[in-house]
């Protein structure tokens, strides 16, 4: 969700349309859009080119928080990024969260992340939901994202190993496949790790246990990197009677993002 809707995604695409920005825009914006101040990134000023801290820069105040916020608390209460949605009880219990407010300060990232959701509400707005949807796919989901470089195993042969136990396959085997210049400065061996007479995996490498773990994370991303089939999204069933919406499992166990 972060790598496709996420702020640095957003001002991406929000760059990629040509948006510019201005410090003092002309007679051609309303002035009653120009209610929030630019400010820069991060929470430490500095003088521009040096990156010197200014002298009279502030103290950072310490961001405070109305309860300590687990995984739980990250998935369900918050947003569907993980960060903490402040409501008006939590502001009326402590009235301190609320300081701040009064600068009105957006950095450039936020102001680009708002125009690219204020232009996908105008279009659900004045084109309908198909409209939207079309222009989520051709905008959004039209981007690569290359999930597999997204995984770290740290410990492949053991994951395999349990994930194997779990299903109730048989243990994982590693044999090899195929070697050559065993007796040279650079030999290649290719392991391949079964699971009874089924190749789950493999690997090369120049070493037996490089081989047999590069088979052992081909196992795992043949496993978790798939594409599930027939997939329905919430928006496909929304308006229709006798369709009802399942979600798609991931996976039987337990998955961290």
């Amino acid at each position: 969700m972060w790598a496709y809707s996420g702020p640095k995604t957003l001002t991406s695409i929000c760059r990629e349309w040509g948006v510019d920005a201005a410090a003092e825009p002309g007679g051609e914006v309303d002035p009653g859009y120009l209610q929030a101040k630019r400010s820069l990134a991060g929470n430490a000023p500095v003088v521009e080119g040096s990156g010197i801290m200014r002298k009279e820069t502030k103290a950072v105040k310490k961001v405070l928080k109305p309860w300590n916020r687990g995984l739980s608390s990250q998935s369900i209460k918050d947003d569907y990024f993980g960060e903490e949605r402040r409501t008006e009880a939590d502001l009326a219990e402590r009235p301190e969260l609320r300081e701040g407010e009064e600068e009105r300060g957006v950095t450039l990232e936020r102001a680009s992340v708002n125009f690219v959701k204020a232009v996908m509400g105008a279009v659900y707005l004045h084109g309908g939901r198909n409209a939207a949807k079309l222009f989520f796919k051709e905008h959004i989901l039209s981007r690569h994202l290359e999930v597999g470089k997204m995984f770290e195993f740290r410990q492949p042969t053991r994951d395999l190993s349990r994930l194997c136990a779990r299903e109730g396959f048989e243990s994982p085997v590693a044999r090899i496949l195929s070697e050559t210049g065993r007796a040279s400065r650079h030999p290649v061996f290719v392991v391949g790790v079964f699971s009874g007479k089924d190749m789950l995996g493999e690997g090369a490498g120049g070493s037996l246990d490089e081989a047999r773990i590069r088979a052992a994370i081909a196992a795992l991303k043949g496993w978790y990197l798939y594409s599930p089939m027939n997939v329905v999204v919430p928006s496909d069933v929304e308006g229709e009677d006798g369709k009802p919406w399942q979600p798609v499992l991931v996976d039987g166990g337990e998955v961290i993002v």
